[in-house]
């Protein structure tokens, strides 16, 4: 099989999610895992999270997404998928790096999950003290 020349290929991530982002010219199909977007992510925002990146770029329903993602919940997939195709929009036309780093599309969310702490039922909480 010939690999095509006009695909594009990124790597993002978000939380413990990975999402490997294959972007080819298109109609705006989006897959993810071999699904279908509405039918992997079944909240709307996740949805409108994913391509919100398009529409600031203007490339809304002119490319074709194919995703593979691993890792985390639902949000962070969505967030991985979303830095991936920023990386992915970049390669294909490196002139959107303005306009994608000004809404913060390009940087990777760093927020993870703080660590459970020995002594403490939870990162921050403390059990309750008592006096007496």
């Amino acid at each position: 099989m010939a690999k095509n020349t006009n695909e594009v290929c990124a790597t993002g991530r978000r939380k413990c999610a990975v999402a490997r982002v294959r972007m080819t010219p298109g109609t705006g199909k989006i897959v993810v895992n071999g699904r279908d977007v509405k039918e992997y992510f079944p909240i709307e925002a996740l949805i409108g999270y994913i391509t919100q990146v398009l529409k600031v770029a203007g490339y809304e329903g002119k490319v074709d997404i194919a995703a593979n993602v691993d890792g985390g919940g639902m949000s962070g997939q969505s967030g991985a998928i979303r830095h991936g195709v920023a990386r992915a929009l970049l390669l294909m036309n490196d002139s959107l790096r303005p306009t994608l780093k000004s809404s913060g599309m390009l940087t990777r969310d760093a927020r993870v999950k703080e660590r459970k702490k020995p002594g403490q039922p939870g990162a921050r909480r403390r059990f309750q003290f008592s006096k007496r």
